[in-house]
């Protein structure tokens, strides 16, 4: 990859109307710096307050076989949250389909290039799985913990709001929580980013109905997915100061491909599942 090719979203092909190629080609894959959307929230890229990745699964995967019969795979794909770059959304996807009309001997030189190109895009290692489309493993799981939904209310702000969250540091717990009322927007087109976020901690106990109003204060936002778990992050340790804490979000996919980002407490390393019902 060009060492000179712009990191911002300026020439991005997000929100540009893009021609889907025919052939394989990984100069399509479009990465951005980390850095630039950390500063703002205090976030040291030389230093992380948080150990993550991001869990990215694409259901649109296809190739030709040596004899030219098409070949379908669910695809996982892990990117450890210290990367230097994360990779512009529908760059992935253009990037992905190029793979279409391509020919491949077997699923362990598909596995090889697209190690190679995420890599290299986003300057870490990246880690690559292929499902059948069958696969057991992609059976729909639900979220753990506890529910926030059906607390009642009131709702007036819908742009992050930190001042929101609350907790009593006179009760020390470990709970999971989690909510399917997560959204933002997406930066460049203002397309909706719908999502369902987990939050486990150990620490001062955390007022739920504030914290569910914390977390629709997204609504409005207009934010990566990888960065909106990272300002949920640091806004909970700020105010509350847990000792652990894990947040971790499952976005909606579109276009084939959903990103589930996470971020934690250095030492936790959560088990992730597959995918939601509604993903």
């Amino acid at each position: 990859m060009s060492q000179d090719r712009p990191h911002t979203l300026t020439d991005a092909p997000l929100g540009r109307e893009s021609a889907y190629p025919e052939r394989y080609d990984a100069s399509l894959l479009f990465p951005i710096e980390r850095a630039a959307n950390r500063a703002p929230l205090g976030i040291d890229s030389t230093s992380l307050p948080f150990v993550g990745g991001d869990e990215w699964w694409a259901f649109e995967l296809s190739w030709l076989d040596l004899r030219g019969k098409p070949v379908v795979a669910v695809a996982r794909f892990r990117l450890p949250a210290d990367s230097p770059q994360l990779i512009e959304s529908k760059s992935w996807k253009l990037y992905l389909n190029s793979f279409n009309q391509t020919t491949f001997a077997d699923r362990e030189a598909v596995v090889e290039f697209l190690q190679r190109d995420l890599s290299a895009a986003a300057g870490a290692p990246v880690t690559v799985e292929l499902y059948g489309a069958d696969d057991a493993e992609l059976a729909p799981q639900p979220m753990p913990g506890d529910c926030l939904d059906d607390i009642e209310v009131d709702i007036d702000r819908y742009t992050p709001s930190p001042d929101l969250l609350a907790c009593d540091e006179s009760d020390i717990v470990e709970e999971t929580l989690h909510s399917h009322l997560l959204k933002s927007n997406c930066p460049v087109t203002g397309q909706p980013d719908w999502g369902s976020v987990v939050i486990a901690y150990r620490g001062p106990r955390l007022d739920r109905a504030a914290l569910l109003r914390y977390v629709i204060s997204y609504r409005q936002h207009q934010d990566f997915h990888e960065h909106c778990v990272e300002h949920i992050f640091v806004d909970l340790m700020a105010r509350c100061r847990p000792q652990d804490l894990l947040v971790m979000a499952r976005y909606v996919r579109r276009g084939g491909l959903d990103i589930n980002p996470w971020r934690a407490t250095p030492g936790w390393t959560p088990t992730l599942p597959a995918r939601l019902l509604r993903q």
